[in-house]
């Protein structure tokens, strides 16, 4: 790293240092423990701005000349961007995350992408999966971690912003484990689909082998000591951050084991299937996981609110599940109530609009708003999904201010 990328990012660093201690951060933490916890004091708002950031913080804007160097400003300037810009509740601290040096095997089988030439646009595959005998080829994936290169990195880092922030090992290594996403990219969307309902073995055998092999590639990463703690700043299932006292179990002495955890599943492509085959080809692979961790997360984009009766029955320690812009938010706040946080995600697709609709963001707030404080709902505003702001980074100041008024106004 050069001296000149060197200085740049720990200048960077030092704002970063400055953000976490403003006494806002200690509120915004309160909030989240009280949220997790079933006691809200409000609404709570978070914007994550994804596929746009790079209209918000453009690479070609980026000072470093080193290829690791900009990938570090670039995630240090995204920091200082949403606490000088948003007005929602994320916390910045004063933490650098340093991933330990772990290889996974994977599936052992992996489908042929095709690619367009546009660097954003569709593309296709070709599943590797075409009939049970497959299923077979379907390897247990395994981690195997090299302890002298995590050191190394460690090292490196603590070098760098060590004397500025606080610099430690972390493991993060999935983001949901809903297995079915898994699935038909090994089987095909579309196979798996008619498989439920001419073929229905060979789905139950593909989930049951997904199931086998994350589960011991889950108990292989807890006795290796590769877990970490999410039960402080750190976005927990589709939305929303994991503060809770809850965490980690009262028997919890140094090792992170996946009970001491938040759990996470959901299940995107299987949006359109009923209920009933929701619950025999996803679900009952899923719960075997999701009973290994101390609290869970539950779904996604998927629209939930037809099948929130077995869902709620069902998985354990359920505290979070995913309303998505494509659920009923009334049939949804009626069965949740206060006994599961309502997790909203409003529809994206204002931020990509020719004009911003401001009046129509405000309008969808405000009876989101109200039909939780009708029926008692601890809710988040979970602003996700959004590919473009069509080239107006000011779209998010003025969506995340036009939310915060909302949940403000509802809780007094």
């Amino acid at each position: 790293m050069t001296k000149a990328d060197r200085t740049i990012l720990r200048d960077l660093a030092r704002r970063i240092a400055e953000i976490a201690a403003d006494p806002v951060q200690d509120e915004r933490r309160a909030l989240w423990h009280a949220q997790n916890a079933l006691r809200p004091v409000r609404p709570l708002v978070f914007c994550s701005p994804e596929g746009s950031w790079e209209e918000l913080v453009p690479p070609a804007e980026m000072l470093c000349e080193e290829g690791n160097a900009r990938g570090l400003e670039l995630g240090l300037r995204r920091r200082i961007y949403a606490f000088e810009h948003f007005a929602h509740d994320e916390v910045c601290d004063d933490e650098f995350r340093v991933p330990y040096a772990v290889t996974n095997t994977g599936w052992g089988l992996e489908p042929v992408n095709t690619r367009p030439e546009e660097r954003r646009g569709a593309y296709v595959w070709a599943a590797p999966v075409e009939t049970l005998d497959d299923v077979e080829r379907i390897a247990t994936p395994s981690a195997t971690h090299d302890p002298e290169e995590s050191a190394r990195r460690l090292e490196f880092y603590e070098d760098l912003f060590g004397d500025i922030l606080r610099v430690s090992l972390h493991g993060r290594w999935w983001w949901a484990l809903g297995l079915i996403d898994e699935w038909t990219r090994l089987r095909g969307i579309t196979r798996t689909f008619m498989d439920m309902a001419d073929f229905p073995e060979m789905v139950h055998a593909g989930m049951a082998r997904l199931m086998e092999g994350k589960l011991a590639w889950l108990r292989q990463l807890e006795g290796l000591g590769l877990l970490s703690l999410n039960n402080g700043n750190d976005y927990v299932g589709s939305g929303g951050f994991g503060f809770t006292d809850e965490l980690p179990g009262d028997d919890f002495v140094d090792q992170v084991r996946l009970r001491d955890m938040w759990g996470f599943c959901e299940a995107q492509t299987m949006s359109e299937v009923s209920p009933a085959m929701h619950e025999e080809f996803v679900l009952r692979y899923q719960l075997p996981i999701l009973e290994c961790f101390g609290l869970n997360c539950y779904g996604c984009c998927e629209p939930l609110d037809r099948k929130l009766d077995f869902l709620l029955t069902r998985v354990p320690r359920l505290r979070r599940i995913s309303i998505s812009a494509w659920a009923d938010k009334l049939r949804s706040a009626e069965q949740l109530a206060g006994n599961v946080i309502l997790s909203w995600k409003p529809n994206p697709a204002s931020l990509a609009a020719i004009d911003f609709p401001d009046e129509l963001v405000r309008e969808d707030i405000r009876e989101t708003v109200a039909i939780a404080a009708e029926h008692d709902c601890v809710l988040e505003i979970i602003l996700k999904d959004t590919h473009t702001c069509n080239h107006e980074p000011e779209r998010f100041d003025r969506w995340t201010r036009i939310a915060m008024e909302e949940a403000v106004r509802g809780s007094e």
